[in-house]
Formats: structure tokens, sequence, C-alpha cells
């Protein structure tokens, strides 16, 4: 018996998107017990409407990565191991493919530290995000490899050199999902009319709040508002590993004034989306995924990286929102206090 957590929904927009790998206008559906978030998000949708182009929205890099953990007798055995499974790098490909239709072996990364040896194994996975998919070619060369390489021994299938669901350099540095960047140019006149604050406002925030703030915390790879709010909502509503926001809200905001207009983007390395797998055939998740045209056949990967160019667009909207509102003294407390505790 599975019982359900209902968790309230709303389509917010449309809001416009273009780029290479999609473009259109998209209602955009968050799922969130944090009720202001629809009308911010929707505030953002609505300035992309007004702006020539909307939100663009590029893909940077595409992969899913699963790391293993194996013991050596000491750090001169785990070296010559790992020059051992370098040399053998295409075989290893192919053991991949024989374990999915879809997974491919696309790089290897290493780390020995005494006498362990971390491999960190990359792949793309077609349209599902992958965790199952990596681990279990992952399983698969790691018999392998441990029967060409006696002088190994089994320590774990994962070592956390992955990185999955924590908070890493690693991921934005080598990548770990869809690394997406989403930007918009936003005239001055609707700045001033929709987002009620001026350019050069946002862009001092940006520095202020997101940057120098942020590194006074002491942030990991991370500059920006509150992209979780905009990622949790959006995984919930399109049947996500919701626990994957964690790498995935560490991205970068960047905000600039150009000729008197805002320039403003977000730049996500670890969206972790999917438009097959689990909790996908559920019927909310399959109307949510043919509303945003993710469903139609097209060639593996597309699906799932247009999905995660119209989840980053979202954040792009709520973090514009957000900014825009914090530039101006009691906003922000005001739309809370009307929306949920008046609610």
């Amino acid at each position: 018996m599975t019982d359900f957590a209902q968790i309230p929904m709303q389509c917010v927009g449309p809001a416009k998107i273009s780029g290479p790998v999609v473009a259109g206008e998209f209602e955009l559906p968050l799922a969130t017990f944090e009720s202001p978030l629809w009308p911010s998000v929707n505030r953002g949708a609505r300035v992309s409407m007004n702006c020539a182009g909307g939100i663009k929205c590029t893909v940077i890099d595409d992969r899913m990565s699963r790391s293993v953990l194996f013991e050596a007798a000491d750090s001169v055995a785990a070296f010559q191991a790992l020059e051992k499974i370098r040399a053998g790098f295409p075989t290893l490909g192919k053991i991949v493919e024989g374990t999915s239709r879809f997974a491919r072996l696309i790089d290897l990364h290493s780390q020995i530290a005494g006498n362990l040896l971390f491999l960190r194994f990359e792949f793309t996975t077609g349209d599902a995000a992958g965790h199952n998919m990596v681990t279990q070619a992952s399983e698969a060369l790691m018999n392998h490899i441990l029967e060409y390489n006696p002088e190994l021994k089994y320590e774990s299938i994962s070592g956390n050199y992955c990185s999955d669901k924590k908070a890493t350099a690693v991921n934005g540095i080598l990548g770990r999902g869809k690394y997406v960047v989403a930007e918009i140019t936003v005239p001055e006149k609707i700045c001033n009319r929709y987002l009620k604050t001026a350019p050069a406002k946002i862009v001092q925030l940006n520095i202020r709040k997101n940057l120098i703030g942020t590194i006074l915390a002491g942030g990991l790879r991370s500059a920006n508002a509150h992209y979780a709010n905009m990622l949790l909502a959006f995984y919930l509503a399109t049947g996500q590993d919701a626990a994957n926001i964690v790498e995935g809200s560490q991205g970068i905001t960047m905000a600039e004034e150009r000729e008197g207009d805002l320039w403003f983007s977000v730049t996500l390395p670890n969206i972790i989306v999917g438009t097959v797998g689990n909790g996908k055939d559920l019927p909310f998740v399959a109307e949510n995924m043919r509303k945003l045209d993710c469903v139609a056949a097209r060639e593996p990967g597309e699906n799932s990286r247009r999905l995660a160019c119209i989840c980053a667009a979202a954040v792009l909207c709520g973090e514009l929102s957000l900014l825009a509102a914090q530039t101006n003294p009691g906003e922000l407390m005001a739309a809370h206090r009307k929306l949920e505790r008046n609610a």
C-alpha cells in the first residue's frame, strides 16, 4: 500500500524561453507549501514575456557520475592498478554498453588516499536522470576491475567522490547532471514597471548579498538567493528525486547593467532531472510533462535537456523576482503576510 503526501501545486506563467534546445512559451508547474513562491515566479515569467527572446537557455554539459571505492595493500599497488585501469578505458566502455541501451561511459577521474583508490565514472544516460543506470553500470565495472586486478579489494559501490546529494566542489568542477545557463535582458522600463525597481539596484544587491554575503557565510561554489525554492517545487511537480536540490542549488547569479538595461543570468551546473524513470508514471507528473512538451519522440537525452532548460528558466524567474523585492524595504515580508498569514 502506498499513501501520498499531498503538496499544493500550481502552474504559473507562461514564461518565454528560447535557445538551441527548447523554444516557446511554457507554464511552469511548481509544487510547494511556500505559497508566495507562485506569484513571485509568475512575476519573473511575466517579465520574460515582455523581453525580446525571453529567457535564453543553453545546456553546457550533460553527464551523471558514480564513484566506486577499492582497497589496495598500499599506495604503490593502488597507483599501479589505476594505470592498468586507465589503459583499459575502451574495454570499460564496452562493458557499460552491455548493461543498458542508453548508458555510455564518457570519462574517468580518480583520487588515491593512502591505500584507497577512488574512481569516478561519468556517463550519459539518455532521458533518465540516471541514478540506477550508473550504479548498475558501475557495479559491472567493479566486477571487471576486480577480476583483472586481484591486488584490489572491494570497499564500496559509492565512495562519495560522485558526489550524490551533498554540497561539494567536485560536481561543479567535473559536472553532474545538466549544466545549464539561463539569461535574460530586461529593458529598464520593464524592470521599473513589473519589478518595481531599477537595474542598478539589482546589480548592486546581487554583488553585496549573493557574492559578498555568501563569501562571508563560507558558501561552497554557490552565490544565489534561493535556487533551492524553485528547484524543489519544480522537481516535485515533475517527479524528480527531490534530494538532488542539495547539489542543484549550488549555482551562481550574475547581474550587469548594460546601456541602462538589466542583464541577468543564473548558472546551474548540477540540474539532475529526467523525463523517464521512477515517478514519471504518476498521472499529475505525466500531465505536467505533456504540457511541457517533454514526452515527444526525440533523440535520447533531448527531452531531459529540454526539461532542464525549463527548470533553469523557472529558477531565473524566481531569483529575479526575489532580488527585485529585496531592493524595496518591507516588500518581502508584506508579501508573506498577505499570502501566508492571511490564508
